[in-house]
């Protein structure tokens, strides 16, 4: 029998998102196909330590800010 995947309604740079119930930022980070060396996360206005993406966990509600680095020259 198949299991239905919950999920969280999040607000990310502005708009509505959902995610699956249970993830963390480096699952949000990872479903964006983003290195998670060149991102920073603010979540609920606290920047969120790169070192601490996977132990992050996210919640209904929770107001995300990804910002993408790009090198150039």
């Amino acid at each position: 029998m198949e299991t239905a995947t919950a999920f969280l309604d999040v607000v990310l740079n502005g708009e509505p998102h959902r995610v699956p119930e249970g993830s963390t930022v480096a699952d949000l980070v990872a479903s964006l196909r983003r290195d998670p060396r060149t991102v920073a996360v603010e979540r609920n206005g606290e920047l969120v330590p790169r070192a601490r993406f996977g132990e992050t966990s996210l919640g209904a509600g929770d107001r995300l800010e990804v910002v993408h680095f790009v090198q150039g020259g």
